[in-house]
């Protein structure tokens, strides 16, 4: 079979067969009387076989290897190959997702282009300084996509970084707490609390939201994250997890703080009295507990507040009697 007819069944052009044949990769096995190449049945089943395998993203020079060494093993190439096209694949994601958040930012024209990319890079950077530099400027000189932001939140571990990046994020505009929410679900502890953290900043009825689902989370950190949140916030339905934290002495002085916010109107200045003193009542509730919510009364207003005070002046525990006794004395001073 002619070279014209070869290239015109297997797809490979001429061109590309007589590179073949200056590489040794697959010789005609016969001429013509006219001097033209003529290729045999078996010639074409290895231009197929070559092809075959530059599909799987080998190489000439490796085609030719598994293709004339008897010895050849397949298995070690297959798996190097693997590797490549997984880092290829990595490789173009990244390019993806870096288009896809300059897009986002909605450039009008190339310097705006040039300088999210200079940002996107510089939040990337190794330097602490250069990318609490860019997450400061993310927020006034340029756009920067909220999921380039939160992507940032959660895998910084430099406090000061850390601070400027949820800052960035808070004045970013919409998208950052449904993003944040879904790190919540992370399997690291540490990039779960990042997110809470995160999104305690966040103003807005949606990251509201999102906090009260996180009252519910399996992770203590993130319920007493998203708790303190809420207080402050003026949410009631932190009520009992503000609690618990006092109880458990887990942040437990911003937990008090939180309940001295929610108690601004009688009714819930009861509830919350309420509630320390049916913990404080609790058998399962040690003694450094009990202590810790006798102090918490004392931030809360009411008759209700000031009653439980007035019985646990008389505590059977000397170390709570005292402390309600010293913030009644406190109250009732003009």
């Amino acid at each position: 079979m002619l070279i014209g007819e070869v290239a015109r069944r297997s797809g490979v052009s001429a061109r590309m067969l007589r590179h073949y044949e200056s590489l040794g990769l697959v010789r005609p096995s016969g001429r013509t009387g006219s001097g033209y190449r003529e290729y045999s049945g078996e010639d074409i089943r290895r231009i197929f076989h070559i092809e075959s395998l530059r599909s799987l993203g080998l190489s000439l020079r490796e085609i030719g290897r598994a293709l004339d060494d008897p010895g050849f093993a397949p298995s070690a190439l297959v798996g190097d190959l693997i590797r490549r096209t997984r880092e290829r694949i990595a490789a173009e994601t990244e390019l993806l997702t870096r288009l896809r958040r300059i897009d986002a930012a909605e450039p009008a024209d190339w310097g705006d282009v040039l300088q999210a990319v200079a940002l996107l890079h510089a939040l990337g950077s190794k330097s602490a300084d250069a990318r609490q530099r860019a997450a400061l400027s993310a927020a006034d000189e340029a756009p920067v996509p909220v999921e380039a932001l939160v992507e940032a939140v959660l895998s910084e571990t430099e406090p000061n970084v850390a601070g400027a990046l949820r800052w960035a994020l808070a004045r970013s505009g919409d998208g950052g707490p449904e993003l944040l929410a879904e790190g919540l679900a992370a399997p690291e502890a540490a990039v779960r609390e990042r997110a809470v953290r995160a999104l305690a900043e966040l103003p807005g009825d949606e990251a509201t939201a999102r906090l009260r689902d996180a009252l519910a989370h399996p992770d203590a950190v993130v319920r007493g994250h998203a708790a303190v949140a809420l207080g402050t916030r003026g949410a009631a339905d932190a009520i009992p997890a503000l609690i618990d934290m006092i109880a458990a002495g887990r942040n437990d002085t911003d937990a008090a703080d939180a309940l001295s916010v929610l108690a601004g109107d009688s009714a819930t200045a009861d509830r919350i009295a309420a509630g320390l003193v049916d913990r404080l009542a609790d058998d399962t509730t040690g003694a450094p507990a009990r202590g810790r919510l006798t102090q918490a009364l004392a931030g809360i207003p009411g008759t209700t507040a000031y009653r439980a005070l007035v019985e646990l002046s008389r505590d059977a525990d000397r170390a709570v009697a005292l402390t309600a006794a010293y913030v009644l004395r406190l109250r009732d001073a003009p």
